[in-house]
C-alpha cells in the first residue's frame, strides 16, 4: 500500500489510500493576496501567525508555505526568498506542530526552506522540464523527501488528458533514476476550471484512477483551481472533492477554513471507511455539552462514580 510520510519535528502525517484525506493549508502564500505580499515585503508576519493557527484550528493536516513575494526594492526572487522563506518557516514551526509543505519556484528558496525546516517536509515542487527535474530531484535525494510532481512539462498544460499522465510517469521513472521511490512521488494532475472546460471534472476523476492503479502514487491538486470563475464556488468545491476522493485522491492544497469543503471530507473519510469507527465524524458533530454538565465519557462516569460513593 503506497504510504508517503511527512513528518514536523513531533508529529506524522501519513498521505495513503488507505488514509484519512490529507488537507494542505493553502492560506500562507502572497498569491493574488496583495494585502499578505505588502506585509511580507514590510517584515509584518501577523497575516501567517493568524493562517497558521487558524489553519491547524480547522483541521489541516500540514500547511503549504510559499515565500514568493515581489519586492518593489529588489524584484529578484533568488534573492528575496530564500530568507523570507527561511522566516516563515521558523515563524511557523515554533507556532504550530503540523508537517510543513515547502512552495517556491525558486530552488534556492526550496533549499533555504529544507535547510530551515525540522522533520521531513513536502517539497512543492517538480515539473516535466529536464532542466526543473535536474535542479530539484537532487534536492529530493539529498534531503529524502517526497515531493509534488506537477503534470505540465516545457510544451505547457495539456488540455489531453492522455499527455498529463505521461508527464507524471516521466517524472515517476526520472525520480527512479534519482534513487527516489515512488512512494515519495506525489502527483498533481492538474484541475482544469470547470467553468473552461466541461470535461475537467470527469477528466481529472479518470487520471487519479490511473495514477493510483498504474503508477501506483499519491495525488493532490489545488482544489479551488475547479470552481475557478464560478458563482458558489465552495458549493462546487465541497461537491467535488469527496468525488476526486472516490476516485482515489489522497490530498488536495486547500483552504481548510471552510467549513463547507471541511465537512465534505470528513464525510468521505467516514463513508470510504478511512475514518476509524466514525470517531472523528462524531467528535465534529457533537454537540457542546451545557455549562456546568458533567463530561461525557470516560471521565464523566467516573466522577458520576465518585459521586455515588
Amino acid at each position: 500500500m503506497t504510504r508517503t510520510v511527512v513528518e514536523s519535528k513531533t508529529r506524522t502525517a501519513i498521505i495513503g489510500f488507505d488514509q484519512p484525506f490529507c488537507v494542505i493549508g493553502e492560506r500562507i502564500n502572497p498569491t493574488g493576496r496583495k494585502k499578505l505580499a505588502a506585509e511580507l515585503e514590510a517584515g509584518d508576519f501577523s497575516t501567517v501567525e493568524k493562517d497558521a493557527l487558524e489553519q491547524a484550528a480547522c483541521g489541516a493536516t500540514m500547511l503549504d508555505v510559499n515565500a514568493g513575494v515581489v519586492y518593489n526594492s529588489n524584484p529578484d526572487p533568488n534573492e528575496t526568498e530564500p530568507p523570507l522563506m527561511r522566516r516563515m518557516i521558523a515563524l511557523v514551526q515554533g507556532l504550530v506542530d503540523l508537517p510543513l509543505c515547502i512552495d517556491s519556484s525558486v530552488p534556492a528558496a526550496l533549499e533555504a526552506g529544507l535547510e530551515t525546516c525540522e522533520g521531513r517536509p513536502l517539497l512543492n515542487s517538480v515539473t516535466g522540464e529536464e532542466e526543473r527535474l535536474e535542479l530539484i530531484l537532487p534536492l529530493v535525494k539529498k534531503y529524502n523527501v517526497p515531493v509534488v510532481a506537477i503534470s505540465n512539462d516545457d510544451t505547457g498544460i495539456s488540455e489531453d488528458p492522455d499527455v498529463r499522465f505521461a508527464v507524471a510517469r516521466k517524472i515517476v521513472e526520472r525520480a527512479a533514476d534519482f534513487g527516489v521511490p515512488a512512494h515519495d512521488i506525489v502527483v498533481d494532475p492538474l484541475v482544469m476550471p470547470i467553468g473552461a472546460m466541461a470535461t475537467a471534472g470527469r477528466q481529472v476523476f479518470a487520471l487519479v484512477r490511473r495514477l493510483r492503479e498504474e503508477l501506483k502514487v499519491n495525488t493532490t491538486c489545488g482544489a479551488s483551481n475547479v470552481s475557478f470563475g464560478l458563482p458558489n464556488r465552495h458549493g462546487v468545491n465541497a461537491a467535488f472533492l469527496p468525488m476526486a476522493i472516490a476516485a482515489g485522491m489522497t490530498s488536495a492544497i486547500m483552504n481548510p477554513v471552510r467549513p463547507q469543503e471541511m465537512e465534505a471530507i470528513r464525510a468521505a473519510n467516514l463513508l470510504m471507511n478511512n475514518d476509524p469507527n466514525g470517531a472523528a465524524w462524531i467528535a465534529a458533530n457533537r454537540a457542546p455539552a451545557a455549562e456546568g454538565a458533567a463530561p461525557r465519557g470516560r471521565a464523566g462516569r467516573e466522577g458520576r462514580r465518585r459521586r455515588a460513593v
